[in-house]
């Protein structure tokens, strides 16, 4: 058995696991979240040097961590572990980014935000300045 992502992930991996995470949260994984999710990773200071190429392998990780009964848990303990503290509030504002992206925010990827929110110990206020400015850049 080939193992998909070695152990650490890269502070990058953890922040395009949630990404990707937040589009499957729904079953549903749309165009326009697929498209955001690749503007950040080319776009973005913080993706500078990241390799491209992982996004396809730390995609797979995440859907098959989904397929598991404890998954999530075991996203979430990954991304707690390798995401560095100062990141926290980047990976919140790339997840409402994905979520807004294709105008619709179900119940479930509202849920999952807010479990993001608790895992990653965001203050609420702060919390809802990064959802008011998700959907600000996202309003048609």
């Amino acid at each position: 058995m080939t193992e998909q992502t070695p152990h650490p992930m890269s502070p990058q991996d953890c922040l395009v696991a949630l990404m990707v995470a937040v589009s499957a949260s729904d079953e549903n994984i749309r165009t326009a979240e697929l498209v955001k999710i690749q503007s950040a990773v080319n776009m973005l200071p913080v993706f500078a040097d990241y390799d491209i190429d992982r996004v396809a392998r730390i995609s797979r990780t995440v859907l098959d961590l989904f397929e598991q009964e404890d998954g999530l848990e075991a996203l979430f303990g990954l991304i707690r572990g390798d995401l560095p503290e100062r990141l926290f509030e980047t990976a919140y504002a790339l997840s409402c980014d994905v979520a807004a992206a294709d105008g619709v925010l179900g119940e479930t990827e509202l849920e999952f935000l807010a479990e993001v929110r608790y895992e990653l110990n965001i203050d609420r206020l702060h919390a809802a300045a990064i959802e008011r400015g998700a959907r600000a850049r996202h309003m048609v």
